[in-house]
Protein backbone atom coordinates (compact mmCIF):
# COMPACT_ATOMS: atom_id res chain seq x y z
CA UNK A 1 0.00 0.00 0.00
CA UNK A 2 2.74 2.32 1.16
CA UNK A 3 4.78 1.39 -2.33
CA UNK A 4 1.55 2.40 -4.29
CA UNK A 5 1.44 5.65 -2.42
CA UNK A 6 4.54 6.67 -3.51
CA UNK A 7 4.18 5.81 -7.07
CA UNK A 8 0.92 7.72 -7.29
CA UNK A 9 2.59 10.65 -5.11
CA UNK A 10 5.30 10.65 -7.83
CA UNK A 11 3.18 10.73 -10.81
CA UNK A 12 1.56 13.61 -9.57
CA UNK A 13 4.80 15.35 -9.22
CA UNK A 14 6.21 14.55 -12.99
CA UNK A 15 2.05 15.96 -13.78
CA UNK A 16 2.61 18.90 -12.09
CA UNK A 17 6.14 19.44 -13.04
CA UNK A 18 4.61 18.77 -16.88
CA UNK A 19 1.75 21.09 -16.32
CA UNK A 20 4.36 24.25 -14.91
CA UNK A 21 6.16 23.60 -18.20
CA UNK A 22 3.33 23.90 -20.40
CA UNK A 23 2.22 26.85 -18.57
CA UNK A 24 5.61 28.24 -18.87
CA UNK A 25 5.99 27.48 -22.43
CA UNK A 26 2.73 29.39 -23.00
CA UNK A 27 3.54 32.58 -21.09
CA UNK A 28 6.64 32.62 -22.87
CA UNK A 29 4.85 32.24 -26.23
CA UNK A 30 1.80 34.64 -25.22
CA UNK A 31 3.96 37.38 -24.37
CA UNK A 32 6.28 36.70 -27.79
CA UNK A 33 5.97 38.74 -30.73
CA UNK A 34 3.07 38.40 -32.95
CA UNK A 35 4.33 39.76 -36.49
CA UNK A 36 2.84 39.96 -39.71
CA UNK A 37 4.81 40.31 -43.35
CA UNK A 38 4.25 44.11 -43.34
CA UNK A 39 6.19 46.96 -42.55
CA UNK A 40 3.51 48.77 -41.09
CA UNK A 41 1.84 45.98 -38.57
CA UNK A 42 5.57 45.14 -37.23
CA UNK A 43 5.98 48.39 -36.61
CA UNK A 44 2.90 48.84 -34.60
CA UNK A 45 4.44 45.69 -32.41
CA UNK A 46 7.22 46.95 -31.78
CA UNK A 47 6.19 50.54 -30.62
CA UNK A 48 3.50 48.80 -28.38
CA UNK A 49 5.84 46.98 -26.06
CA UNK A 50 6.92 50.35 -24.36
CA UNK A 51 10.30 48.68 -23.52
CA UNK A 52 12.29 48.54 -26.48
CA UNK A 53 11.93 49.04 -29.66
CA UNK A 54 13.42 47.23 -33.19
CA UNK A 55 14.09 48.37 -36.47
CA UNK A 56 14.47 47.00 -38.88
CA UNK A 57 11.57 44.79 -38.40
CA UNK A 58 12.02 42.97 -41.08
CA UNK A 59 15.15 41.99 -43.04
CA UNK A 60 15.55 40.41 -46.78
CA UNK A 61 19.26 39.35 -47.52
CA UNK A 62 20.82 37.06 -49.83
CA UNK A 63 24.24 35.22 -49.25
CA UNK A 64 25.69 32.33 -51.63
CA UNK A 65 26.65 29.03 -50.37
CA UNK A 66 29.93 28.92 -48.43
CA UNK A 67 29.78 32.96 -47.88
CA UNK A 68 28.82 34.70 -44.60
CA UNK A 69 26.92 38.27 -44.13
CA UNK A 70 25.59 40.34 -41.42
CA UNK A 71 22.03 41.98 -40.58
CA UNK A 72 22.31 44.89 -38.57
CA UNK A 73 19.56 45.55 -36.07
CA UNK A 74 19.30 48.44 -33.79
CA UNK A 75 17.63 48.29 -30.32
CA UNK A 76 16.20 51.29 -28.68
CA UNK A 77 15.53 51.55 -24.89
CA UNK A 78 12.35 52.90 -24.25
CA UNK A 79 12.67 53.01 -20.14
CA UNK A 80 14.12 55.14 -18.06
CA UNK A 81 16.89 52.61 -16.40
CA UNK A 82 19.30 50.23 -18.35
CA UNK A 83 18.33 47.27 -19.66
CA UNK A 84 19.53 43.96 -20.52
CA UNK A 85 18.61 42.55 -24.05
CA UNK A 86 18.71 38.81 -24.98
CA UNK A 87 18.90 37.82 -28.33
CA UNK A 88 17.02 34.55 -28.87
CA UNK A 89 16.94 32.81 -32.24
CA UNK A 90 14.40 31.37 -33.45
CA UNK A 91 13.10 29.74 -36.57
CA UNK A 92 9.23 30.45 -37.82
CA UNK A 93 6.79 28.51 -40.28
CA UNK A 94 3.34 30.03 -41.56
CA UNK A 95 0.59 30.12 -38.82
CA UNK A 96 -2.13 30.97 -41.26
CA UNK A 97 -2.78 32.37 -44.82
CA UNK A 98 -2.79 35.82 -43.20
CA UNK A 99 0.91 35.95 -43.22
CA UNK A 100 1.12 35.93 -39.78
CA UNK A 101 4.64 33.80 -38.71
CA UNK A 102 4.53 31.11 -36.00
CA UNK A 103 7.82 31.24 -33.65
CA UNK A 104 9.13 27.89 -32.90
CA UNK A 105 10.10 28.92 -29.06
CA UNK A 106 11.86 25.58 -28.73
CA UNK A 107 15.10 26.37 -28.41
CA UNK A 108 16.51 22.91 -29.40
CA UNK A 109 13.58 22.59 -32.00
CA UNK A 110 14.14 23.93 -35.62
CA UNK A 111 11.99 23.90 -38.43
CA UNK A 112 11.56 20.75 -40.74
CA UNK A 113 12.55 22.48 -44.16
CA UNK A 114 13.90 25.93 -44.79
CA UNK A 115 15.36 26.99 -41.40
CA UNK A 116 17.64 29.95 -41.04
CA UNK A 117 18.21 29.16 -37.03
CA UNK A 118 20.90 26.73 -38.48
CA UNK A 119 23.37 29.41 -39.87
CA UNK A 120 23.02 31.96 -37.18
CA UNK A 121 25.44 32.26 -34.83
CA UNK A 122 24.80 32.94 -31.30
CA UNK A 123 24.66 36.71 -29.77
CA UNK A 124 25.19 37.57 -26.07
CA UNK A 125 23.41 39.60 -23.82
CA UNK A 126 23.79 43.03 -24.31
CA UNK A 127 23.14 46.07 -21.92
CA UNK A 128 21.41 48.95 -23.42
CA UNK A 129 21.34 52.58 -21.21
CA UNK A 130 18.51 54.38 -20.70
CA UNK A 131 16.65 56.08 -24.00
CA UNK A 132 20.13 54.89 -25.92
CA UNK A 133 20.06 52.68 -28.90
CA UNK A 134 22.65 49.29 -29.71
CA UNK A 135 23.13 48.27 -33.52
CA UNK A 136 23.45 44.38 -32.85
CA UNK A 137 24.82 42.63 -35.63
CA UNK A 138 23.64 39.43 -36.84
CA UNK A 139 26.10 37.37 -38.69
CA UNK A 140 25.07 34.39 -40.43
CA UNK A 141 27.07 31.82 -42.28
CA UNK A 142 25.56 29.23 -45.32
CA UNK A 143 27.54 26.11 -45.41
CA UNK A 144 29.41 25.16 -48.72
CA UNK A 145 27.19 22.32 -49.48
CA UNK A 146 23.63 24.07 -48.84
CA UNK A 147 20.91 23.94 -51.81
CA UNK A 148 19.66 26.95 -53.09
CA UNK A 149 16.53 28.62 -52.00
CA UNK A 150 14.16 30.20 -49.51
CA UNK A 151 15.33 30.63 -44.91
CA UNK A 152 13.64 31.89 -42.40
CA UNK A 153 14.04 32.89 -38.83
CA UNK A 154 13.79 35.37 -36.50
CA UNK A 155 15.67 37.41 -34.05
CA UNK A 156 13.67 37.88 -30.62
CA UNK A 157 14.78 39.95 -27.77
CA UNK A 158 14.00 39.42 -24.42
CA UNK A 159 14.75 42.35 -21.95
CA UNK A 160 15.39 41.79 -18.57
CA UNK A 161 16.93 44.12 -15.77
CA UNK A 162 20.65 44.17 -15.16
CA UNK A 163 19.49 43.09 -11.19
CA UNK A 164 17.46 40.14 -12.34
CA UNK A 165 20.33 37.46 -12.40
CA UNK A 166 19.51 36.82 -16.16
CA UNK A 167 16.05 35.94 -15.60
CA UNK A 168 13.69 36.78 -18.31
CA UNK A 169 10.70 39.44 -16.93
CA UNK A 170 7.24 38.54 -18.46
CA UNK A 171 7.37 42.25 -20.80
CA UNK A 172 6.60 41.38 -24.16
CA UNK A 173 9.46 40.61 -26.68
CA UNK A 174 9.94 42.02 -29.85
CA UNK A 175 11.07 39.79 -33.24
CA UNK A 176 12.93 40.95 -36.20
CA UNK A 177 12.38 38.36 -39.32
CA UNK A 178 15.10 37.38 -41.64
CA UNK A 179 14.35 36.36 -45.33
CA UNK A 180 17.48 34.46 -46.35
CA UNK A 181 17.86 33.93 -50.09
CA UNK A 182 20.56 31.49 -51.32
CA UNK A 183 20.76 31.71 -54.87
CA UNK A 184 20.96 29.11 -57.44
CA UNK A 185 18.97 26.95 -59.36
CA UNK A 186 15.40 27.79 -57.60
CA UNK A 187 12.27 26.02 -58.31
CA UNK A 188 9.18 29.17 -58.42
CA UNK A 189 5.82 27.83 -58.68
CA UNK A 190 3.09 29.90 -57.30
CA UNK A 191 -0.23 28.38 -57.64
CA UNK A 192 -3.52 30.46 -58.00
CA UNK A 193 -6.06 28.29 -56.26
CA UNK A 194 -8.79 30.72 -56.34
CA UNK A 195 -10.25 33.87 -57.49
CA UNK A 196 -13.53 35.17 -56.85
CA UNK A 197 -15.46 37.73 -56.52
CA UNK A 198 -17.38 38.53 -52.98
CA UNK A 199 -19.93 40.20 -50.89
CA UNK A 200 -20.22 40.85 -47.30
CA UNK A 201 -17.14 37.84 -47.39
CA UNK A 202 -19.03 35.27 -48.93
CA UNK A 203 -18.34 33.97 -52.53
CA UNK A 204 -20.95 35.25 -55.01
CA UNK A 205 -21.81 31.94 -57.13
CA UNK A 206 -24.75 33.85 -59.30
CA UNK A 207 -23.88 35.69 -62.32
CA UNK A 208 -26.33 37.88 -61.12
CA UNK A 209 -26.06 40.19 -57.96
CA UNK A 210 -28.86 42.96 -56.95
CA UNK A 211 -26.44 45.17 -55.22
CA UNK A 212 -22.94 47.07 -55.53
CA UNK A 213 -22.29 47.49 -51.34
CA UNK A 214 -19.27 45.52 -50.32
CA UNK A 215 -17.93 43.91 -52.91
CA UNK A 216 -14.16 42.51 -52.74
CA UNK A 217 -12.12 39.97 -54.69
CA UNK A 218 -10.66 37.23 -53.17
CA UNK A 219 -7.16 35.63 -54.47
CA UNK A 220 -5.18 32.79 -52.87
CA UNK A 221 -1.98 31.48 -54.07
CA UNK A 222 -0.03 28.51 -53.09
CA UNK A 223 3.84 28.19 -53.12
CA UNK A 224 4.76 24.77 -54.46
CA UNK A 225 8.62 26.12 -55.09
CA UNK A 226 11.69 26.26 -52.83
CA UNK A 227 11.44 30.01 -52.38
CA UNK A 228 9.75 32.81 -50.65
CA UNK A 229 7.59 34.53 -53.83
CA UNK A 230 5.86 38.34 -53.57
CA UNK A 231 3.61 38.27 -56.17
CA UNK A 232 2.25 41.75 -57.10
CA UNK A 233 0.49 43.76 -60.35
CA UNK A 234 -3.01 45.03 -60.87
CA UNK A 235 -6.74 44.37 -59.88
CA UNK A 236 -9.02 46.04 -63.19
CA UNK A 237 -12.56 46.51 -63.34
CA UNK A 238 -14.61 47.29 -67.10
CA UNK A 239 -18.09 47.87 -67.41
CA UNK A 240 -19.15 46.84 -70.63
CA UNK A 241 -15.56 47.41 -71.86
CA UNK A 242 -14.59 50.22 -70.28
CA UNK A 243 -11.86 50.43 -67.61
CA UNK A 244 -13.89 52.29 -64.61
CA UNK A 245 -10.91 51.20 -61.40
CA UNK A 246 -7.35 49.84 -61.53
CA UNK A 247 -5.99 49.05 -58.05
CA UNK A 248 -2.53 47.76 -57.47
CA UNK A 249 -1.84 44.97 -55.72
CA UNK A 250 1.06 43.82 -53.18
CA UNK A 251 3.28 46.72 -54.43
CA UNK A 252 4.14 48.73 -51.54
CA UNK A 253 7.25 47.72 -49.70
CA UNK A 254 8.34 45.74 -48.24
CA UNK A 255 5.70 43.32 -49.93
CA UNK A 256 4.33 40.26 -48.61
CA UNK A 257 5.56 37.14 -48.91
CA UNK A 258 4.78 33.51 -49.43
CA UNK A 259 6.59 30.89 -47.54
CA UNK A 260 7.65 27.70 -49.25
CA UNK A 261 5.06 24.94 -48.66
CA UNK A 262 2.42 27.51 -47.24
CA UNK A 263 -0.17 29.78 -48.78
CA UNK A 264 -1.66 33.51 -48.59
CA UNK A 265 -4.77 34.79 -49.35
CA UNK A 266 -5.97 38.39 -49.82
CA UNK A 267 -8.98 40.57 -50.05
CA UNK A 268 -9.11 43.97 -51.91
CA UNK A 269 -12.16 45.91 -52.70
CA UNK A 270 -13.93 46.45 -55.92
CA UNK A 271 -14.04 50.29 -56.49
CA UNK A 272 -16.23 52.28 -58.74
CA UNK A 273 -19.32 49.47 -59.22
CA UNK A 274 -22.27 51.08 -60.04
CA UNK A 275 -25.83 50.10 -59.34
CA UNK A 276 -26.37 48.40 -62.99
CA UNK A 277 -23.81 46.87 -65.30
CA UNK A 278 -21.91 43.90 -66.40
CA UNK A 279 -18.78 43.77 -65.01
CA UNK A 280 -15.57 42.22 -65.60
CA UNK A 281 -13.01 41.96 -62.96
CA UNK A 282 -9.26 40.54 -64.29
CA UNK A 283 -6.04 40.35 -62.20
CA UNK A 284 -2.66 40.63 -63.49
CA UNK A 285 -0.03 39.14 -61.68
CA UNK A 286 3.77 38.70 -61.63
CA UNK A 287 6.10 36.86 -59.60
CA UNK A 288 9.78 35.58 -59.60
CA UNK A 289 12.98 36.53 -60.90
CA UNK A 290 11.49 35.33 -64.73
CA UNK A 291 8.45 38.14 -63.94
CA UNK A 292 6.14 35.26 -64.25
CA UNK A 293 2.77 35.80 -65.17
CA UNK A 294 -0.65 34.52 -64.10
CA UNK A 295 -4.10 36.39 -65.03
CA UNK A 296 -7.40 35.43 -63.85
CA UNK A 297 -11.19 36.88 -64.63
CA UNK A 298 -13.97 36.78 -63.22
CA UNK A 299 -17.75 38.70 -64.35
CA UNK A 300 -20.96 39.58 -62.81
CA UNK A 301 -24.14 41.51 -63.68
CA UNK A 302 -25.51 44.36 -60.83
CA UNK A 303 -28.94 44.16 -61.13
CA UNK A 304 -31.41 46.39 -58.86
CA UNK A 305 -33.96 44.14 -57.02
CA UNK A 306 -36.45 47.17 -59.01
CA UNK A 307 -35.43 46.59 -62.32
CA UNK A 308 -35.47 42.49 -61.89
CA UNK A 309 -39.53 43.01 -60.55
CA UNK A 310 -40.42 45.44 -63.68
CA UNK A 311 -38.48 43.08 -65.54
CA UNK A 312 -40.60 39.74 -64.80
CA UNK A 313 -43.62 42.45 -64.63
CA UNK A 314 -43.05 43.13 -67.90
CA UNK A 315 -42.46 39.49 -69.52
CA UNK A 316 -45.64 38.80 -67.54
CA UNK A 317 -47.79 41.06 -69.65
CA UNK A 318 -46.23 40.02 -73.02
CA UNK A 319 -47.23 36.27 -72.08
CA UNK A 320 -50.37 37.98 -70.91
CA UNK A 321 -50.80 39.56 -74.34
CA UNK A 322 -49.54 36.98 -76.44
CA UNK A 323 -52.12 34.41 -74.86
CA UNK A 324 -54.61 36.79 -75.85
CA UNK A 325 -53.83 37.17 -79.24
CA UNK A 326 -53.45 33.59 -79.32
CA UNK A 327 -57.34 32.88 -77.93
CA UNK A 328 -58.33 35.84 -79.98
CA UNK A 329 -57.17 34.84 -83.44
CA UNK A 330 -58.31 31.14 -82.93
CA UNK A 331 -61.66 32.12 -81.47
CA UNK A 332 -61.80 34.63 -84.79
CA UNK A 333 -61.10 31.55 -86.77
CA UNK A 334 -63.54 29.32 -85.37
CA UNK A 335 -66.44 32.11 -86.07
CA UNK A 336 -65.30 32.12 -89.47
CA UNK A 337 -65.58 28.35 -90.06
CA UNK A 338 -68.72 28.41 -88.57
CA UNK A 339 -70.18 31.26 -90.37
CA UNK A 340 -69.09 29.27 -93.33
CA UNK A 341 -70.73 26.44 -92.70
CA UNK A 342 -73.88 28.33 -92.18
CA UNK A 343 -73.86 29.63 -95.24
CA UNK A 344 -73.31 26.21 -97.33
CA UNK A 345 -76.27 24.93 -95.32
CA UNK A 346 -78.24 27.80 -96.95
CA UNK A 347 -77.65 27.48 -100.14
Amino acid sequence: MMESNYVMGKNNVLVKQRIRKSIGLALVAAVAVTAVFSHQSFAQSADSTNVIKISPVRTDIQIASGKSGTVPITVTNLTKGPININPVENDFTGADENGTPALILDANTYAPTHSLKRFLIPIGVTTIPAGQSVTINVKITVPVEQQAGGYFGAIRFAPTLPDDSGQVNLSPNVASLILLTVPGDVTELLNLTDFTVQQGGKNVNSPFITSNSDLTTYIRFENKGNIQESPFGQITVKNFGKVVSTTNFNVDAPRDEILPDGARRWTEPLKDIGTFGHYTVTATVTYGKNNITVTAVKSFWVIPQWMIFAAIGALVLIIAVIIFLVIFIRGRGRRAARNQLTGRYRR
